[in-house]
């Protein structure tokens, strides 16, 4: 069937200041009469989809793979992100007007494509008839710095979208090449801002970013404001994974339009996926294996859906409820009315240690009951290379960067080299089966006697044989603890209340004998920007500003450090189980 889908290059898209996008038209000769058309605008060259393209038009929907601006044969200059909304929407008016389209428009895409769909779907086209955003990031809160942190990763793909022409082989086949030079400026020492220089590419756009170090009004402009949302009516499925770097994007896009939009078609779908396992899901990756089930078809769910959304075709039967989550472990996937419903319960388990929570044998503990005894303390030094050389003999073409802290899920060996230098609490081995779903929180009491640090909080499944899963990852620096808008730097020795609510979702079924490890330590990495801890503009610090730091945590009555597990909902099989066992 695609042997006879028609292929039609250089088509050129008028905007509405003169420039000209370029397109490759797919189309099925056996379908003539006009259809609903779908489109993806991409910076990283159009023949990258050509499969996906391929695809949509043999299944007789007429598909264009549009380069942006400025990049591959569009005229014009790439500023990336800010320009796709109205070019987009342009795009889309264009698009309803041609002899092969009935007038009704989708958009198709992941990561870079999952976010050009919501900023055109703020600007209200007329003729967009649905979206489904893929792995969408949001501006600021997973690309290019998480929770104020930046990134090093972003000037690797400044390098990617650098010119016209894709860099594709540099940025995606050369793992190796990448961590080496990552760690070489991390050793170094200088100013992440001359990260750009030392990486061979000097980028306006690069500085422009770092100058905005925190959430507020810049970022703002790229991502749709609550009145936006509010006005997005159009069907939309959002589709992430559990180890999706962009997951914190896509979900806070999907919670912002719900809470705006609380009457618009939404579903939404979290896979067992990584990053690029939103578009292909793949049965192994980053040291874990996905069952069946998690194999999903996530092309002919678009399929359906675009039949469903604008061709009057049955709804999808994997849509059984708006939300679609898969239980890794349990390998099935589960359904609730909402995201917050599939936790049934936040159940606390205290920090306690006898002062020697710094060792991974002879840990602190998670236990039911407020903790007490001695605080536990660890000392960070930034000009100590930590991990460094280790990180960057570790490189998978699959990583998990940015958002988490490894690049093998089952990988022990950086807990184990930070020992000494971090805090590490278990719980007891559980006495049941138990379903964790939803989003972990720690409550810590920490003091720090330097004006800023910056934090890597990791929560683990230790199985009855020692192995090792990451679950789920969140960060903090210090100076953001009240507010990511407003720094406050560390002004007192005291013990202060640091609340982790950013955590990654997961959804785990967690076998009898298992334990939970909390891992509590400096954020010294070689993907993360480095915090020298002096208490000023982090990207123009270098190690001549470095302070070591010393990080107490305090689990006391005065002070209940705790860490909140998310219960998943139990399935009730009748009056016997409605309620949930002591499991913690």
């Amino acid at each position: 069937m695609q042997a006879r889908v028609h292929v039609q290059w250089g088509v050129k898209i008028p905007l509405r200041d003169g420039i000209h996008l370029s397109a490759t038209l797919y189309r099925s000769p056996a379908h003539c009469d006009p259809k609903p058309a779908i489109f993806t605008l991409t910076p990283y060259i159009g023949q990258t989809f050509h499969d996906q393209a391929m695809y949509f038009a043999s299944h007789g929907y007429p598909f264009l793979t549009v380069d942006v601006r400025g990049r591959g044969d569009s005229e014009g200059a790439f500023r990336p992100f800010i320009q796709e909304a109205q070019d987009g929407q342009d795009v889309v008016e264009w698009l309803a007007q041609q002899a092969y389209c009935n007038g009704r428009v989708a958009m198709w895409g992941g990561s870079y494509g999952g976010y050009n769909q919501w900023s055109v779907a703020k600007l209200l086209p007329p003729h967009l008839a649905t979206i489904v955003p893929v792995a969408a990031p949001y501006l600021a809160v997973d690309v290019w710095m998480r929770n104020n942190i930046c990134y090093p990763y972003l000037v690797r793909w400044l390098t990617l979208v650098t010119g016209r022409a894709s860099q594709d082989k540099i940025f995606w086949n050369d793992e190796a090449f990448w961590a080496e030079k990552f760690r070489l400026f991390f050793e170094s020492g200088a100013p992440f801002k001359t990260l750009d220089s030392a990486l061979g590419n000097p980028s306006a756009t690069f500085k422009e970013w770092i100058s905005h170090p925190q959430q507020g009004d810049y970022w703002d402009q790229f991502n749709p404001r609550p009145e936006d949302y509010s006005k997005i009516t159009v069907p939309i499925l959002t589709i992430t994974g559990i180890y999706d770097s962009d997951q914190p994007g896509a979900l806070m896009h999907y919670r912002r339009h719900v809470q705006n939009a609380p009457h618009a078609p939404h579903y939404l779908v979290i896979g067992p996926w990584h990053h690029a396992g939103t578009r292909v899901p793949q049965r192994r990756f980053a040291g874990t294996e996905v069952g069946d089930a998690g194999m999903l078809d996530l092309q002919r769910l678009h399929l359906e859906w675009y039949a469903w959304t604008m061709s009057s075709g049955p709804k999808p039967s994997f849509l059984r409820a708006p939300v679609a989550y898969y239980v890794m472990g349990a390998e099935r996937w589960r359904y609730a009315g909402t995201l917050d419903a599939i936790t049934a319960e936040s159940k606390p388990l205290y920090l306690s240690s006898r002062g020697v929570a710094s060792r991974i044998d002879g840990s602190g503990e998670l236990i039911s009951e407020v903790g007490n005894g001695a605080e536990d303390e660890y000392l960070y030094d930034p000009r100590h290379l930590g991990c460094a050389p280790l990180e960057a003999s570790l490189t998978d073409p699959l990583c998990l960067r940015p958002t988490f802290p490894t690049e093998n899920l089952r990988d022990q060996t950086r807990v184990y080299a930070m020992e000494g230098n971090q805090l590490v609490y278990h719980s007891a081995p559980f006495d049941s089966d138990v379903e964790i779903s939803g989003f972990f929180k720690l409550t810590a009491w920490i003091a720090i006697d330097q004006p800023d640090t910056d934090f890597g909080v990791s929560v683990y499944e230790i199985d009855d044989r020692g192995s090792s899963l990451l679950l789920t990852f969140d960060c903090m620096r210090a100076r953001y603890r009240e507010d990511l808008r407003r720094e406050v730097l560390v002004s007192v020795s005291k013990p202060l209340r640091y609340e982790f609510e950013r955590f990654t979702f997961v959804s785990r079924l967690v076998m009898k004998g298992s334990r939970l490890r909390l891992v509590i330590g400096p954020l010294n990495s070689i993907h993360f920007q480095k915090n020298y801890n002096s208490g000023g503009v982090v990207a123009d610090e270098s190690i001549e500003d470095a302070r070591t730091v010393k990080v107490k945590l305090f689990h006391d009555s005065a002070h209940p450090s705790a860490l909140y597990v998310p219960l998943g909902q139990p399935e009730f099989a009748g009056p016997e189980t409605s309620r949930l066992p002591e499991v913690l």
